[in-house]
């Protein structure tokens, strides 16, 4: 009898213990699993726009051919390729081969800009020149707290990359 009494209580604390290592494993894997899909998502939208971009080079600026888009049409494209990413929290840079940028921060203050890109300045929209899409997204999370090296971010923010390449192909 005295034996039983002395374990009482002992299985909270082993639950309290374990328990709590559970749950911070726990919320970690699933933070770090929606930042992966994030990433995915941010990079499948950039290279998608650079190559909806590539084929609107300056054959679609000719007459007869209305195949020319605009920066709000490329902005508009990537939200709805980058489902899951809110435009609010996306940087987007246009850049063409001659170094002209065009930057929209953050992705919605672009939705009304009715520039053609890439432009024929500088022969920027010529067959065989690069293009570039570049995007950064703020992933905040309970996780990134505790990231070593954070440096001078705000306490559970990091910036995800995704950049692409393709030369105009039209």
């Amino acid at each position: 009898m005295r034996k039983r009494q002395g374990r009482r209580g002992s299985i909270l604390v082993e639950f309290s213990l374990a328990g709590i290592a559970s749950m911070c494993l726990l919320i970690t894997t699933v933070s770090l699993g929606i930042g992966m899909w994030n990433y995915h998502t941010l990079a499948y939208a950039v290279h998608e726009c650079t190559r909806f971009a590539a084929v609107k080079g300056h054959n679609c600026t000719l007459p007869g051919n209305s195949c020319s888009v605009t920066v709000a049409t490329i902005a508009q494209k990537f939200a709805s390729v980058g489902v899951g990413v809110p435009p609010g929290q996306v940087n987007v840079t246009l850049t063409t081969q001659s170094g002209a940028v065009t930057s929209c921060v953050p992705l919605s203050s672009c939705y009304t800009n009715s520039a053609t890109w890439p432009p024929s300045s500088n022969s920027d929209n010529k067959v065989g020149n690069n293009i570039t899409i570049s995007a950064a997204y703020q992933f905040r999370s309970v996780m990134l707290f505790f990231w070593p090296g954070k440096g001078s971010q705000q306490v559970g923010t990091i910036w995800l990359p995704a950049t692409s390449t393709q030369p105009i192909l039209f």
